[in-house]
């Protein structure tokens, strides 16, 4: 089978010639693959190829939109006649049988909710989600609201691969916050409204209200489509008004969005372990006239995407060369927010209000800085290489590029379970199995790190806790430990369950920020974070991630994260590489440290600046790999 086969597991044409591979695939005892999405928006439409015969192209697309509805569930009042739409004549001029059967079905799934994924499978064996992405975003093309999220996932001897990577662009909608003001994007409709808000999470809340998402089974169950982006740290100011008011915020010298979300209707979900990747386009039945124009308006839509992403040959990805190990990296951080003395002055500060019980312990940060002519997306596939992690994360948002590796959820949702996993203490890998087992024993013994990790799994549970129903919250795993590649964490498990009417959001509200970036207790210690750190910390100790149309949600810690300053909508610093030209970028590294009683000034600093340069190390691996091979 040497084209893309692309298969419905419901549906086989029998006429096609995907029909006949298919039925071959399945007499040998292969699995037919599941959908897999794409994202575009009509100003791809003319660009999109007719030319089915072409090698790597789709043969005889077919779509698949299987519900699991139940009978007693609401009809959508604006179609209330969908006996009439499917027997009208225009549907079968337009479709074969088969193509009838799908439309009946998804007319079926009308009467149970608003909202309808049509779906297509693809082997995904020819492509990779860093080569998607590029398919759908243009290299130059940094003002496109975009993500690719991937994963390393980790077991008890290191790291393996994680099974599901997700790319996104082209977003529906975009809601960007500066404080109390919000701007509201409809890129479907071509408008854009600005209004002043108390709390800006609640806008995309309130939409989500009206949605009523069909579930299927045939996907995968992870993200399929939803909100996407970041909460910059100064998010809590939404929820803490009166102790922690953006008044009293340190200098906001980036003016960076607080808050940016974009709606993906469109996204492509790879599945690693099959070899398989489902493109999706989410339906909104809302904004069409009739159930046959939402179907086939869909159906077009969902072609321009699956054409978009096998025009593999379109993008150009350097391949990049290093001779260099990477571990020679990291040495190119130029400037920080404060000066080493300065910071040293803070840490004593702030051991001073430990000392007088205001509080047990915070967490000081500082934003270096360093300049580079390698370019965003060209730091993130460096960085896969240099820091794997469970969180990878591509983002280019209004105003900003996120370019992180977290190893930390913020807090996560799964069909109405809260979970938080606090990540404290922190040792090196060894270089033998016997030096790894080791030091992590050395770090599960360690007195002062099992004190600090205690006291941040106590303020999970008060997290949880806030919007979990009483007695629900537990915490289920005490004290593991998680290795990645360079380090190994003690890591807990704090989990509960949602408290009735309440929503995703509020958990996001409970959650943000962290015990682990800020302190305990949380609210005082951040009270202090805004007299002694000297700016904004922006995305950085924040969260970026999803928000999907079921309402589950997974929001990573912004940890180990690269911010690179753009200047679309808002005036802040923007480089970019034009033509064969490089320019030169700015990038941020932010990174803090946990201070204690005991701390010792020198130390801290130093750890503020091991993480950074962790960070650099990727962006140094990108100078060697992609800037000077082009010199």
């Amino acid at each position: 089978m040497s084209a893309i086969l692309a298969c419905s597991s419901s549906i086989l044409y029998k006429t096609s010639i995907c029909s006949k591979l298919v039925l071959h695939a399945q007499q040998n005892g292969m699995s037919c693959p599941k959908p897999n999405p794409p994202f575009l928006t009509e100003k791809y439409e003319k660009s999109r190829s007719t030319d089915h015969g072409h090698k790597g192209q789709l043969l005889s697309p077919s779509y698949s939109s299987i519900f699991q509805c139940t009978s007693n569930s609401e009809c959508n009042p604006r179609f209330q006649n969908v006996p009439e739409v499917i027997s009208h004549s225009s549907i079968a001029d337009l479709a074969d049988p088969d193509e009838n059967n799908e439309m009946a079905r998804f007319a079926e799934g009308a009467k149970n909710g608003n909202l309808i994924p049509l779906y297509k499978c693809i082997f995904s064996d020819h492509l990779t989600p860093v080569l998607a992405y590029r398919c759908l975003v243009r290299e130059d093309d940094r003002e496109a609201p975009s993500f690719l999220f991937e994963s390393v996932e980790q077991g008890s001897s290191g790291t393996n691969v994680g099974r599901y990577s997700f790319v996104g662009a082209q977003p529906a909608m975009e809601i960007v916050a500066k404080e109390n003001k919000v701007t509201i994007m409809d890129h479907e409709e071509g408008k854009s409204i600005e209004k002043i808000v108390n709390d800006p999470m609640s806008v995309p809340e309130e939409i989500m209200k009206g949605w009523s998402p069909q579930i299927i089974s045939e996907l995968p169950d992870v993200f399929c489509g939803g909100w996407v982006g970041y909460f910059s740290y100064d998010t809590v100011r939404y929820v803490e008004k009166k102790k922690l008011p953006f008044t009293n915020a340190p200098e906001d010298d980036r003016n960076l969005p607080d808050v940016h979300v974009g709606l993906y209707n469109d996204v492509i979900v790879f599945d690693h372990v099959e070899k398989k990747a489902y493109v999706i386009h989410w339906v909104q039945l809302d904004k069409h006239s009739s159930i046959e124009k939402a179907y086939y308006d869909g159906k077009r839509h969902l072609d321009v995407l699956l054409a978009r992403i096998q025009n593999i040959e379109s993008p150009k990805l350097l391949s990049g060369q290093v001779n260099l190990h990477t571990r020679h990296f990291g040495n190119s951080l130029k400037k920080s927010s404060m000066t080493s003395e300065e910071y040293k002055k803070i840490v004593l500060e702030a051991k001073n209000h430990i000392i007088a019980g205001d509080i047990f312990q915070i967490v000081l940060s500082q934003r270096f800085e360093c300049r580079t002519f390698a370019d965003p997306f060209e730091v993130y596939r460096a960085l896969r290489v240099v820091n794997p992690s469970p969180y990878m994360c591509y983002l280019q948002a209004r105003g900003c590029i996120l370019v992180g590796s977290s190893p930390e959820i913020l807090t996560r949702v799964k069909n109405n379970k809260i979970i938080n996993r606090p990540l404290a203490g922190t040792i090196r890998r060894g270089k033998t199995e016997e030096e790894d087992s080791l030091l992590q024993n050395l770090l599960l013994n360690d007195e002062k790190q099992r004190a600090e990790h205690t006291m941040l799994v106590d303020l999970g549970r008060n997290d949880v806790g806030r919007v979990s129903k009483s007695g629900s919250v537990k915490v289920e795993k005490l004290m593991s430990i998680e290795k990645y590649s360079h380090v190994q964490h003690i890591s807990s498990t704090v989990t509960g369950e949602i408290i009735d009417g309440l929503t995703c959001w509020d958990v996001l509200r409970a959650a943000l920020p962290v015990g682990t970036v800020s302190g305990a207790p949380k609210v005082k210690a951040m009270e202090l974070i805004d007299e002694l750190e000297v700016t904004r910390r922006g995305p950085y100790s924040g969260g970026f991630g999803c928000i999907a149309h079921s309402g589950d949600v997974d929001i990573a810690l912004a940890l180990r994260t690269i911010v690179f300053p753009t200047s679309f909508c808002f005036n802040t610093m923007y480089s970019y590489k034009s033509e064969k030209k490089r320019q030169e970028w700015v990038a941020h590294l932010q990174s803090g440290a946990g201070i204690v009683a005991d701390s010792i000034p020198d130390e801290e600093n130093t750890e503020c600046y091991n993480k950074a340069a962790g960070l650099a190390r990727a962006i140094d691996l990108a100078e060697a790999a992609f800037v000077n091979r082009d010199s």
